[in-house]
């Protein structure tokens, strides 16, 4: 048996004809999109100014010397800042492995349980760090740690570092996990999950990326400080692989180069500059270019 379904009627929709944009509105939206676009180059401007004469200014002395050996002694031309480069990375590791865990903690803490007088004394000393300038924190890290070592060490500089970047992190931290919804944490105490495994495995996970984007934001800060490490690793002119002895940091070479009355130490003040710029820029875009791909999100 077979059925036949008869035509349907079809619907007449009258047609709608939208009155034309007025040229006050046109010409209004052309002018904030030109100046969005102005913003946005006015921001990039003294980024691309920076980087240009720092190329100019330095490329012309990185060579393989400048990145293999040790500075030479007044007077002598060559040298490179080899140690500097390599204690920053130590001193920057000290404090990474100090202030992440840390600042990560205290976020997770004011986010999911600092909703009483507890999270805000952390909130409020958190704001008062950020706003501490970075000679006085070097000069608290000198009294924590530099008076009891009794000497200038890598270790002191990274303690110096963390103390700069905890209040970040903790900041960025909770902020990113009160973007997570809460409805997120409900179907998950829904199923069961307690909630610490809640925080842990869904909440931070979640926010995963705009925490790992706090962090960088932290490093990038405290990568090119020089005033803490002035009273903390002081400086070396040769290797130093101990963390409890003074050592060599990018920023403190290119310091003392720069006030330095010598052209050639000029020379090298520009490109050391140059380098810390590039193993900076290296550092976020690696980062953030292992988030995108899932490698540090766990996507």
């Amino acid at each position: 048996m077979t059925y036949q379904i008869a035509n349907p009627t079809p619907i007449m929709i009258p047609e709608v004809t939208l009155p034309p944009i007025s040229l006050r509105r046109r010409v209004t939206d052309h002018a904030m999109t030109g100046v969005a676009v102005l913003t946005v180059l006015l921001v990039l401007l003294p980024l691309v100014a920076i980087f240009t004469y720092l190329v100019y200014k330095g490329i012309g002395s990185i060579n393989l010397a400048f990145l293999t050996q040790t500075p030479k002694p007044v007077g002598e031309a060559g040298g490179g800042m080899a140690n500097a480069i390599v204690g920053s990375m130590v001193i920057l590791a000290i404090a990474s492995s100090l202030g992440v865990p840390l600042g990560i903690g205290a976020g997770i803490f004011l986010s999911e349980y600092g909703r009483n007088r507890y999270g805000d004394m952390v909130r409020f000393v958190s704001d008062v760090l950020n706003g501490v300038p970075s000679i006085v924190v070097g000069i608290v890290a000198y009294g924590l740690v530099v008076m009891r070592q009794k000497h200038f060490s890598a270790l002191a500089g990274g303690v110096a570092l963390a103390i700069m970047m905890i209040p970040t992190i903790a900041r960025t931290t909770e902020q990113m996990l009160l973007l997570v919804p809460q409805s997120t944490r409900e179907a998950a105490y829904g199923l069961g999950v307690s909630r610490w495994r809640t925080t842990l495995s869904i909440t931070v996970r979640t926010a995963t990326s705009g925490i790992i984007t706090g962090v960088m934001l932290a490093f990038a800060r405290v990568a090119g400080e020089t005033a803490p490490l002035l009273f903390t690793a002081f400086g070396n002119q040769f290797w130093n692989w101990k963390t409890d002895q003074p050592t060599a940091a990018l920023s403190l070479q290119i310091f003392t180069y720069a006030i330095s009355p010598f052209d050639e130490w000029h020379r090298q003040a520009w490109a050391g500059a140059l380098v810390l710029i590039v193993l900076i820029v290296s550092a976020v875009a690696a980062v953030r270019i292992a988030v995108r791909h899932g490698t540090l999100s766990g996507a």
